[in-house]
């Protein structure tokens, strides 16, 4: 996981899930994210941890902070932690598998400003029990997963990526910019690097070998031409799936998901890469920058 070498360039250990037995102490931070979830209550709801949810769970942790550490120590605490952010591929992606009307409800306008609506509303949140610096991921080409491709031959494609999907990536990317600089006006102190994961994945999908990889656009696990079905461990209702022979020389692990060696590399470049991977600044300098 990016948060995990993230951490490792930090020099920090590895970040806790909130909900893991035994785990109340957080002193290096806590983990609050749930696989599947969206910013949408709707997305995949019963089966994750929401991300009014997630808020909830991290006001639980500002207040342990005050009753173990007192007001002015808590506060500091989190004045000068760093909130990474990554959400928003599922509100897009499941309505395309899971239901459809999800999007029929909404024009693509007002479902665009209503998942980035409700994550500036949680950003501000944070920011009222002290949060000032924010580090964000934007989406990746979401019609290029190989689940996407998957479900665009299903339709009768012949391998091309869904461009609604990544359309729809786009538009989030440019309104989710739009909204944090108009926040970092209305909210003093507020920072917030945002990594263009988007152009970082394409360039590994499209120029595979130029980045170690043999391919860069079927997936390591799973099943079908892109090994885009969600078959990879045969825990699921297909239970027949193949297995590369050597993970790294692949970008996508499973459907959805990419491999270590890509995220290492993603990784690196978000830490200490120039402004046209991460800005306004980068990870590294983000943990300098001052209100």
């Amino acid at each position: 996981m990016i948060p995990d070498f993230i951490a490792e360039h930090a020099k920090l250990p590895f970040i806790p899930p909130y909900l893991q037995p035994g785990n109340d102490q957080f002193s290096y931070g806590a983990n609050f994210a749930s696989a599947g979830a969206g910013t949408l209550d709707e997305i995949n709801q019963g089966l994750v941890i929401s991300l009014n949810s997630q808020l909830s769970y991290f006001k639980n942790v500002e207040k342990q902070f005050r009753q173990r550490l007192g007001d002015e120590a808590a506060k500091k605490v989190l004045f000068e932690a760093v909130y990474l952010i990554s959400i928003g591929t599922n509100d897009y992606l499941s309505p395309f598998f899971r239901d459809s009307t999800v999007f029929q409800s909404y024009s693509q306008k007002q479902y665009i400003n209503m998942v980035v609506g409700n994550l500036t509303e949680v950003i501000k949140e944070i920011y009222k029990k002290g949060g000032r610096k924010f580090g964000f991921v934007n989406l990746a080409p979401l019609g290029c997963l190989p689940i996407m491709k998957e479900i665009k031959l299903q339709q009768g494609g012949t391998g091309e990526c869904m461009e609604e999907a990544t359309e729809l990536a786009k538009l989030h990317n440019i309104a989710l910019s739009k909204a944090l600089k108009k926040l970092e006006i209305k909210l003093k102190g507020l920072k917030f690097p945002i990594s263009n994961f988007y152009t970082l994945l394409e360039e590994r999908m499209d120029k595979p070998s130029k980045y170690g990889f043999k391919e860069g656009k079927k997936a390591c696990c799973g099943s079908d031409p892109y090994r885009g079905l969600l078959s990879c461990g045969g825990k699921r209702t297909i239970k027949e799936y193949e297995l590369c022979s050597n993970v790294s020389e692949h970008v996508f692990f499973d459907s959805a998901h990419s491999t270590d060696k890509a995220n290492q590399q993603m990784t690196e470049l978000m830490w200490k890469g120039t402004g046209n991977v991460t800005g306004p600044y980068n990870l590294e300098a983000f943990g300098d920058s001052q209100e």
